[in-house]
């Protein structure tokens, strides 16, 4: 057509041809619509029900943890209480002797706390700086095959039962150590000391090596760039770091070792005595619970009771450690971009 743009023609003579028509939402019944709606108001209540039953169990979780927690606080605390109503406080810190089951009887904690002290401080010595280089070695030297066939053999001596090692101190350690030291005695507090490092070790790595991993690779990388050899980097740049993590795992290893039991209570021996010398008998707060707890001495008395007095104060100690951890976590911590 002449002065104007062409008109196509559909089958239809004199009907222009148009394009498909867009498909236009379907509706719903509004029947349907309403069940659409009804449901997804289910899930929404089933939903937040759900999250308030979770929430529920978290809570009741947490509720008897600090409850058990309560429970035991409160059992010490009454017992020791009764305890010291028979027994002076200043007696219990200052007497020389320990014979609550003699016939003079001595309440004097410092000769259990010295025993406990002897054999932790030889413990920490073998297992801290074993268990730190073990965590370097693993983290930062060892090639991903040697790691995975190292730190699984590591963790085997977590999994060794306590009391296989205190046989092993008694019958395997104590008669070698007697080759080299003459003068040592069948029950020692060194053989189980140096016992119990061993089993330590796998605990302090672990934690070690978990905090070493945490440091940023922008570290190793940037003393890299300055020439440092992969020893230098390990010890001058990725421990410091990591110190706060270090300084935790140690002080969890010390409360470890100042809680272990039976270890002490075979290879150490049941003699208290003030003393530091580690190749004679002493006795630990530990031993000293379990010799009571055999069922010789008769409930309720005051024999009987000096176990809650040695639980307290083993508490305390523990307790203290925690917090001084806490504390030495939150000084040393640092915090990267």
């Amino acid at each position: 057509m002449e002065g104007g743009a062409s008109t196509a023609r559909g089958p239809f003579v004199g009907r222009p041809a148009v394009g498909p028509r867009p498909l236009a939402a379907p509706r719903l019944p509004r029947g349907r619509a309403g069940l659409l709606k009804a449901a997804s108001a289910r899930t929404r209540t089933r939903r937040r029900l759900a999250e308030r039953v979770a929430g529920a169990g978290l809570l009741a979780a947490t509720t008897v943890s600090v409850l058990t927690t309560a429970g035991i606080i409160a059992v010490l605390a009454f017992e020791t209480l009764a305890f010291f109503r028979a027994v002076p406080l200043r007696d219990f810190l200052t007497d020389t002797q320990w014979t609550p089951l003699f016939a003079d009887k001595h309440f004097g904690i410092a000769v259990l706390a010295a025993g406990t002290f002897l054999t932790s401080a030889i413990a920490l010595g073998v297992a801290l700086p074993v268990g730190l280089l073990a965590a370097v070695f693993l983290s930062e030297i060892a090639t991903p095959r040697i790691r995975q066939v190292l730190k699984p053999l590591l963790e085997v001596l977590a999994g060794v039962p306590t009391v296989v090692y205190g046989y092993f101190a008694l019958l395997f350690v104590t008669p070698l150590l007697a080759s080299f030291l003459p003068s040592i005695s069948g029950f020692n507090a060194l053989s189980a000391g140096l016992v119990m490092g061993v089993m330590i070790i796998p605990l302090v790595a672990s934690l070690s090596e978990d905090a070493l991993y945490a440091v940023p690779q922008s570290l190793r990388d940037g003393a890299y760039a300055l020439g440092a050899t992969r020893v230098q980097v390990s010890l001058r740049v990725v421990v410091p770091a990591a110190l706060s993590g270090i300084v935790a795992s140690f002080l969890l290893a010390v409360s470890r070792a100042v809680g272990e039991t039976m270890i002490v209570a075979i290879a150490a021996g049941q003699s208290p005595r003030l003393t530091l010398n580690p190749l004679v008998p002493i006795e630990t707060m530990t031993a000293y619970i379990v010799q009571v707890s055999l069922g010789d001495t008769p409930a309720g008395t005051l024999e009987f009771r000096t176990i809650f007095a040695v639980g307290m104060t083993l508490f305390l100690m523990t307790f203290a450690l925690n917090a001084l951890s806490h504390r030495l976590v939150a000084r040393f911590r640092q915090r990267y971009e």
